[in-house]
């Protein structure tokens, strides 16, 4: 094995190492993955640089003196907490890098107070299982990644459909109530879940959209979508990063208006739609089944401290914690 590096240092991410943080991003989970060229992972998705520049994010660099070697992005959602990518460059992996990006991560959360934290790993890597659960992390339930692609519908049955509402088409003041109308919703998912800032950054960076289903004057449902490229989805995909119904009689038909509106928005990027899902949450893994997501990939939820957080049975509620 090799020896650790006694000269990393952790530090913020500067702007000026956006480029080559996204570079490692790919180079590290290319090789992992065994890709040919690594560097083509995620073809035109960012997931470094719009997360840098949210409000609700702390991007970490490990430099090996002044080179950069590793990184690791923190994100916020009120009273819940994340990370990822933490990637490093290959030739430094078994040198301890990533556990001191770690220990860096831990400090920021003590730092904000946060209730709950968790990420998302490689299912089937005891390696990655094992270094989280060193800082206290535990796995939890398999989450789906799954894709979609929605079928163009005739004409008479897409003027018949509901046309969902963009967060980005309404003025300062109604857009302010909507916010705070998803935070509500979110809070009732799991106590202090607040995607406001995530919110406020995509409209703020144009990095997707913010589709809104109600009930007369009543939130029923929010999903926050990444589109376009050096966007964290990319320009033909639709990502949805986190999504939730109101809960409650008729949570299941609200779950679905919710994702006719996001497949109605990706067939207007022309793009899929990709969205996860945790198998602790069965009423929605079956509603998307039932519409035609399939699974493309597994990977498994960790918990600080141990338990289901927001991912739990009877909650209809979409997260990607990549």
């Amino acid at each position: 094995m090799a020896p650790k590096s006694q000269s990393i240092q952790v530090s913020p991410l500067k702007e000026d190492e956006l480029q080559e943080a996204g570079r490692i991003v790919r180079l590290a989970f290319g090789t992992f993955l065994g890709l040919t060229d690594p560097l083509e992972f995620m073809g035109d998705r960012d997931f470094i640089t719009p997360r840098w520049r949210a409000r609700n994010t702390v991007a970490l660099a490990a430099h090996d003196g002044r080179k950069l070697v590793g990184s690791n992005v923190i994100t916020r959602w009120g009273s819940f907490g994340f990370f990822g990518p933490l990637t490093v460059l290959p030739e430094y992996w078994g040198r301890g890098v990533a556990q001191q990006l770690l220990a860096a991560t831990i400090k920021v959360f003590s730092r904000w107070g946060v209730r709950d934290t968790g990420l998302f790993t490689f299912a089937s890597s005891p390696k990655h299982v094992g270094l989280y659960q060193k800082f206290g992390y535990w796995p939890g339930y398999l989450t789906a990644l799954m894709k979609f692609a929605p079928p163009v519908l005739p004409a008479a049955s897409a003027r018949n459909a509901q046309a969902p509402v963009h967060l980005s088409s309404l003025g300062p003041r109604e857009r302010n109530q909507v916010i705070h109308a998803c935070a509500v919703l979110a809070n009732g998912v799991s106590k202090g879940l607040d995607l406001s800032d995530e919110i406020r950054a995509v409209l703020a960076q144009h990095t997707g959209e913010v589709i809104l289903v109600h009930t007369a004057r009543a939130l029923d449902a929010f999903a926050i979508c990444m589109n376009g490229s050096g966007t964290e989805g990319g320009a033909k995909t639709c990502y949805v990063k986190f999504a939730a119904a109101r809960s409650g009689r008729g949570a299941g038909q609200r779950f679905r208006r919710m994702l006719e509106a996001v497949e109605s928005f990706s067939l207007s990027r022309e793009a899929e739609v990709e969205a996860g899902v945790s198998l602790a949450c069965p009423e929605a893994f079956k509603a998307m089944q039932c519409r035609g997501f399939r699974s493309v990939t597994l990977g498994v939820a960790m918990h600080c401290p141990p338990g289901p957080g927001f991912s739990r049975a009877g909650a209809l509620v979409l997260g990607d914690w990549r």
